[in-house]
């Protein structure tokens, strides 16, 4: 990958560079699947952290989970989950926001003082897009999306994903950028587009 191009998938709808990893061990919990589903999804989890080098934890002190994935039908039964909306500030409106936009994913993050991810909530609508999705290749998308802040439009016309002997797997450009940005000389935090030069620095580095 090109720094341009490194650059891009940091580079939001308004022309700000905004970068942000995880500053704490993943502690996910998945709701709404079955128990196959749920391996391949903590499957995901667990082969992504060892990708970047970045660790899970059983619970976050602080929120108990703090990668929560909610899979479901309608947007509506979000409201219903106890206690959701004490989590996802208003949870009502955004409902009837993603509603209205026939919507079938969505992602929020927040973040600690320094900025890095400190929680991620994963919300998807299966729908008949999604449901035609193989387990494997759902997973490790939205795994993948979690992981670090990207562009709002950085998989917009490519996926990160692909298939290699009837396997999906990351892109080997994509696995190698989630590396350079959990390297330990990286900050977890960055603004300013001359991040993206130091990724593909930390890039060529490690091949």
């Amino acid at each position: 990958m090109t720094p341009q191009e490194i650059e891009a998938l940091f580079t939001r709808s308004d022309d700000t560079y905004a970068f942000a990893r995880w500053g704490r061990p993943l502690a996910p919990v998945v709701f709404g699947v079955d128990d196959t589903t749920l391996i391949v999804v903590k499957s995901a989890i667990e082969a992504t952290c060892q990708l970047a080098g970045h660790s899970m934890s059983e619970t976050d002190p602080e929120l108990g989970s703090n990668l929560m994935m909610f899979f479901f039908k309608e947007w509506s039964e979000l409201t219903e989950v106890p206690d959701l909306d004490r989590l996802v500030p208003d949870l009502t409106p955004l409902v009837q926001k993603l509603e209205a936009a026939g919507a079938n994913q969505y992602r929020l993050f927040r973040f600690d003082e320094a900025g890095a991810i400190k929680a991620c909530f994963v919300f998807l609508r299966m729908d008949a897009q999604l449901s035609a999705m193989p387990a494997q290749a759902l997973a490790l998308g939205q795994i993948v999306q979690s992981f670090v802040l990207w562009s709002d439009a950085a998989f917009r016309e490519a996926s990160p994903l692909a298939l290699h002997e009837g396997a999906t797997i990351l892109k080997p450009e994509i696995a190698a950028l989630l590396r350079a940005a959990y390297d330990p000389v990286m900050p977890a935090v960055a603004q300013d587009p001359s991040h993206a030069l130091r990724l593909f620095a930390r890039i060529g580095a490690v091949q």
